[in-house]
């Protein structure tokens, strides 16, 4: 309930734009000899800072291109000292390099091994000698040496539609808009590349070491084309990248780790082979060239560029094999530079990672997204004394006026001044908005992303996906529901909705409003009324708001009858506040009526004071703590967006019942605590980790009690139990684990043929334990049903396979579950099958 699945809006971005396609620049030239003036070859070219050569020349003449705008080339070759040339669009061509001789005090030893040399093991290899140098001194974050410390961040995120062709820029989708294409530049294969967004972002980052240990990175300009009121797909585009160290053993991309090939582990996924010695930034440096051992994995390959004096990593590539098993991605690479100040520490100097997205086919020729992330660190300053008013949250920072920067603030903030081409991006779009076409299309993805559809200002209505259910109790149910909404800083929302069954022929309705006063602590209050079906008992830690979500409708396939539903009348007040970053307190009020809302079939009456009643009247105060420690959210208002991260979850609540309060039947005191933390495990995959606890200290009924979470759907329901029935364990105390891990391929990758396929395993176990005292079996007139697992840990395990579909889009999985124990019990169900679509990477 407390995890934001926003992480996965990319998709829906990458599905709408799929027949949209990355701009390239070239430039060409001779290159001689300055004493001789003979044509020279065998001449390294790189492009604009990247460590990587982009042409090895055999002639005199050299052509080169690039997806990005090139601004500089430089020219090495062995004997040669290095040139570097700046480039702009008036000498792009015709460009005439002269290579003089570099004096031979300066050369150091160089040594080439450009084939692919066999040892007999790791120790008579070279580059393993020069790693093993590097992890004796591994260096850490050079921020940490210092007492305080201060820098600025230049963020720039562009997407390239890429594969451009003359049959697809006429087909009907783009009349009226076909404008765009003067915006678009040929490529090397004669196709057309263009971009169609442009975001900017600079932030200034504070950190203090001693005394105290403390940090904040602060937004203050944001500049985005053609989408600025749009934060879901500025969502989109940042949910892209993490940001990573080369020095840690496991590297994060969309949450899925890649072994590094600088980490301590890296001989056992990596080969290595030393190539040459090059000069780097004026540093002498050893280039190794490293591959994966076997290209079915989820590895990189590339080069290190390693000083042969303090053996730091000066700069690396990585790019993905082209046998990358990740959903939506045909390729990744990555460029990063470091400063090294001393022999212990580094600095990150520039970072650029780009990634290619094609929702179906894999081919190099299909339509892309060329999605390019370029992240400036600069103006580095330390131990100056920072005022501690700088840590603390000031309400001005939530405000939205990072966005209203002017040209003229952005030309004398960016490190580097924007190319004509991604100039035309902001001029592109801002003629896209008066496009009534263009923005019909914006309005899809935003519905597809919000799941709500705007019918006039301030007016959504949705969700859509929840317009339709079924249930034993309701039939077929028909849902509508509609929410305020202004802008994406509204700092209130109401909504509603309205449902009706057909079968038993009733309306139900849920309504909910909220405001809040602060956006510096996120002070909240809000009201809500619901009058509803119910499936209860599908959530330990559960949610007091009205509008969160309901299980009603989620069977329209199951196994077995489902008549345990609950008709549910109630009323919640809350208030909520962050006292601190990713910190919330949360006070609810609830007032709730509840009974069977099939007598014949579910029976939730009980005994109170010798009464035999059908009615549970219930009111109580709920007192939430919710960490999210590392969580990143965007924008201000009631409703936010989160990124995708790996932040746990922490939750800790408190109940109290209180008898007489509203006609409330009972007095009891509930304590529950919830932990939910996903975790890369190097390159063996990720671990889901849900674990939950609590305990009544009262006697309480049936319709209150806690409820071992059961899945009678034969869909993918998180954090249940697939072969339990709804209710079939009741616990006054409980604890409960799921593990789940995603291997993504590991273990199938060797199997022949199976490999190919480019499913991914998944293993899971769940197990529960609780108690139920006598005097909670007694006061329910069922109460002999129900028992808690308390004889031992009930317990299911099973595997199942993900990554299933064709080309790109592989989103179906399909799990395989076995239940452990208690299997005398009558109508249980021992093994079962679980299928769903689970929208990721």
């Amino acid at each position: 309930m407390f995890i934001n699945n926003i992480k996965y809006y990319p998709l829906f971005f990458i599905i709408l734009l799929s027949d949209f396609v990355c701009a390239q620049n070239s430039a060409s030239g001779r290159i001689i000899d300055e004493k001789t003036t003979k044509p020279i070859t065998g001449v390294d070219i790189f492009i604009n800072d990247s460590n990587k050569a982009a042409l090895t020349t055999n002639s005199g003449n050299f052509s080169v291109q690039s997806d990005s705008i090139i601004y500089k080339l430089k020219f090495l070759k062995k004997n040669y000292s290095l040139q570097s040339i700046d480039i702009t669009s008036e000498n792009n061509s015709n460009i005439f390099v002269k290579l003089s001789a570099e004096k031979v005090g300066d050369i150091q030893e160089v040594v080439i091994h450009n084939e692919k040399p066999k040892y007999k093991n790791k120790k008579e290899n070279p580059a393993y000698a020069i790693m093993q140098e590097v992890w004796k001194r591994k260096r850490n974050n050079g921020l940490e040496k210092f007492n305080t410390y201060t820098y600025k961040e230049y963020e720039k995120i562009q997407f390239d539609a890429n594969n451009l062709d003359s049959t697809f820029m006429k087909k009907k989708i783009f009349n009226k808009m076909d404008f765009i294409f003067d915006y678009a530049d040929s490529t090397a294969s004669g196709k057309m590349g263009l971009p169609i967004f442009l975001n900017e972002s600079i932030y200034e980052n504070y950190g203090e070491n001693r005394p105290d240990k403390k940090n904040k990175k602060l937004l203050v300009a944001q500049k985005t084309s053609g989408f600025q009121d749009n934060q879901v797909i500025t969502v989109t585009a940042k949910n892209l990248y993490r940001d990573i160290n080369i020095y840690d053993n496991t590297l994060n991309y969309f949450d899925i780790g890649f072994p590094s090939p600088v980490g301590t582990d890296g001989f056992s996924t990596y080969d290595y082979n030393l190539t040459d010695t090059i000069s780097v930034h004026g540093e002498r440096a050893y280039r190794i060239r490293y591959q994966p051992k076997r290209t079915e994995v989820l590895a990189f390959q590339g080069y290190l560029y390693i000083d042969t004096d303090s053996y730091a990593v000066l700069g690396a590539t990585l790019k993905s094999t082209q046998k990358i098993n990740v959903n939506f991605i045909n390729s990744i690479s990555t460029e990063l530079e470091y400063d090294n100040p001393d022999d212990e520490t580094f600095l990150p100097k520039k970072f650029v990672t780009a990634i290619e997205l094609t929702p179906f086919a894999k081919k190099k020729t299909s339509k892309s997204i060329i999605a390019r992330r370029s992240v400036d660190y600069y103006e580095y300053d330390f131990n100056k004394p920072l005022d501690n008013k700088v840590f603390v949250r000031r309400e001005e920072e939530y405000d939205d006026k990072f966005v209203d920067k002017d040209d003229a603030y952005w030309a004398k903030a960016r490190p580097d001044s924007l190319s004509k081409t991604e100039q035309g991006v902001y001029e592109m779009l801002d003629k896209l908005k008066q496009t009534p076409k263009f923005n019909r299309i914006v309005k899809l993805y935003e519905t597809l992303g919000s799941r709500y559809y705007n019918i006039t200002k301030g007016i959504d209505i949705g969700p859509i996906f929840s317009v339709y259910g079924f249930n034993e109790v309701e039939g077929s149910r028909i849902r509508l529901g509609a929410r305020t909404y202004f802008t994406q800083n509204d700092p209130w929302r109401v909504q509603f909705y309205g449902a009706y069954g057909f079968r038993d022929q009733q309306f139900k309705y849920g309504v909910e409003g909220k405001y809040m006063f602060n956006r510096l602590n996120r002070f909240m209050i809000g009201v809500g009324s619901r009058r509803d079906i119910l499936q209860l008992g599908t959530q330990l830690t559960d949610d007091d708001g009205i509008m969160s979500r309901s299980f009603a409708s989620s069977t329209v396939f199951a196994r077995g009858d489902n008549t345990s539903l609950s008709s549910v009348n109630s009323t919640n007040v809350f208030a909520s506040i962050e006292p601190w970053k990713n910190f919330q307190v949360r006070v609810d009020g609830t007032m709730q009526s509840i009974k069977s809302a099939n007598p014949g079939g579910f029976n939730l009456m009980y005994y109170r004071n010798g009464e035999l009643r059908q009615t549970v009247n219930d009111s109580h105060v709920t007192v939430s703590l919710i960490a999210r420690p590392g969580a990143k959210f965007s924008q201000t208002g009631v409703d936010r967006y989160e990124h995708g991260t790996l932040a746990p979850t922490i939750v800790l609540k408190y109940t109290r019942g209180i008898e007489g309060l509203f006609n409330a039947d009972f007095n009891y005191n509930k304590l529950q605590f919830l932990f939910y933390k996903p975790v890369l495990v190097g390159s063996l995959g990720k671990l889901m980790i849900n674990f939950e606890a609590g305990k009544n200290f009262d006697t309480v009924p049936l319709a209150i009690q806690n409820v071992i979470p059961g899945n009678q759907s034969y869909g993918l329901v998180p954090n249940t139990f697939s072969q339990l029935n709804y209710y079939e364990f009741v616990a006054d105390t409980y604890t409960t684990l799921h593990l789940e891990h995603h291997f993504n391929g590991k273990i199938l990758s060797y199997i022949p043929l199976i490999k190919k396929l480019k499913f991914r395993e998944v293993a899971f176990i769940r197990g529960a334990y609780g108690t139920l005292s006598d005097g909670a079996r007694a006061m329910n007139v069922d109460g002999l049903r129900y028992s808690a697992p308390s004889d031992h840990v009930y317990f299911e395990y099973g595997f199942g396979i993900e990554n299933i579909g064709i080309g790109n889009l592989r989103i179906f999985r399909v799990d395989f579950n076995w239940r452990g124990n208690y299997l005398d019990r009558p109508d249980i169900s021992k093994f079962g099958v679980k299928a769903g679509f689970q929208v990721g990477f």
